[in-house]
């Protein structure tokens, strides 16, 4: 006890300002990687690598394990090579954010233009369920998506009910693919979007998830954007965001989601009662039958 009262006492004589800001700046490194990963698949992987790392920490330092300990240390590159490769998605997904940290801050749209969007796509979903008109809404936030709008026919229009619809008819030329919506405009229909990666989704038979959900999942995955997808089969109503989706939504429940999406905020994180949804519906996803 009184070596460690010692050591403790070395470690504050040698702790000044200096320390205080290093500490500070490796705190807030760690603070904001766990953020970029908090909701994603790869939070899944990072506990599991904690707990890991910790097992062998406490194993090499009890244990003589010559053996062992030869293996970590010539395993460790291969480790370092597998990291970026695991959480490719989130790098990618960080780097994006980091590089468009202005328009993180910019003003957002007028509270006019918000109501008239919430108001357009929420009649726009009821319609297209009752009449089991399958549909793909992509919105747009802060990452752009201009390469998914090159995939399709650009419009450039305003956002109708009725433009929507014909977009969506059966048989027409652009009922195929996803309609993306840029600053309250529809920005190209016809799009093709990517189809998700997701572990959830390789344990769900094919014929259980239509493509038109697995689309909106994998732009979920790549982006932040907001998508909504009207089952052809069943009518249902379903909005995917970061790698989650929820199903079975009536118009009411669907107006309430994109509100809590799109009205002006004051930081970037979701409402918690909205996370809680999220994480309970993907869990509940991961089990039963797709849409």
């Amino acid at each position: 006890m009184a070596d460690f009262l010692q050591e403790l006492s070395f470690f504050f004589q040698r702790f000044d300002w200096l320390s205080a800001i290093d500490v500070a700046l490796v705190t807030l490194v760690v603070f904001f990687l766990l953020r970029l990963l908090r909701g994603t698949q790869a939070v899944v992987l990072l506990r599991g690598m904690i707990v890991l790392i910790i097992t062998i920490a406490l194993l090499t330092s009890m244990l003589n394990l010559p053996a062992f300990t030869w293996l970590l240390n010539n395993s460790l590159p291969a480790l370092l090579v597998a990291i970026p490769v695991i959480f490719a998605p989130e790098i990618r997904r960080a780097l994006e954010r980091l590089g468009r940290t202005g328009r993180m801050f910019s003003v957002s749209s007028s509270p006019d233009q918000v109501e008239h969007l919430i108001d357009t796509i929420g009649t726009t979903a009821q319609r297209l369920s009752d009449r089991r008109y399958g549909a793909l809404i992509v919105i747009e936030r802060e990452i752009p998506l201009e390469e998914y709008k090159d995939t399709g026919v650009r419009l450039d229009a305003e956002l109708t009910p009725e433009l929507l619809l014909q977009i969506f008819h059966i048989n027409t030329p652009l009922h195929d693919g996803a309609a993306i919506i840029q600053e309250g405009r529809i920005a190209a229909a016809a799009c093709v979007m990517p189809l998700s990666s997701s572990g959830t989704l390789t344990r769900t038979p094919e014929r259980q998830m239509g493509l038109r959900h697995r689309a909106a999942l994998g732009i979920s995955e790549v982006s932040d954007a907001v998508s909504v997808v009207v089952s052809e089969e069943t009518g249902g109503i379903s909005v995917t965001h970061n790698g989650r989706i929820i199903r079975r939504l009536d118009q009411a429940r669907l107006r309430n989601i994109l509100t809590a999406f799109f009205r002006p905020r004051t930081s970037s994180r979701l409402p918690a009662w909205l996370e809680r949804f999220f994480v309970r519906q993907n869990r509940l996803f991961s089990g039963t039958i797709g849409e």
